[in-house]
């Protein structure tokens, strides 16, 4: 169970990365509302809470393990989002960054 929530964890903290910094771009870059600029950024300092609700680990080994999340989520955004489809080159980096998180969380101690 524990493994499960910091797999969740993971995720929200993906999604909350991601997703705020997705609100300014388009806030900065797109000429869209400052309101979103700001919504990026209250999401972003949600971000900034997450990693530490991990039930287990270091800052460094949580935060070092999320940027292997971080890489694939932010592949699967580019796909789903912004319609640029990964390479294969772009599958199979982001699968030894699976690999890399599991081992740095999840091997024995």
């Amino acid at each position: 169970m524990q493994i499960a929530w910091s797999v969740v964890l993971f995720a929200l903290a993906g999604l909350a990365e991601i997703g705020g910094g997705y609100l300014v771009w388009l806030w900065l870059r797109d000429s869209r509302p400052a309101l979103l600029g700001l919504l990026g950024a209250l999401v972003l300092i949600f971000y900034g809470v997450i990693p530490t609700l991990q039930p287990q680990g270091t800052f460094g080994r949580i935060y070092a393990a999320y940027g292997g999340v971080f890489i694939v989520m932010a592949t699967l955004w580019g796909w789903w989002i912004d319609g640029n489809r990964p390479d294969v080159f772009d599958v199979v980096g982001a699968g030894i960054c699976v690999v890399g998180v599991a081992v740095i969380m999840y091997a024995p101690r």
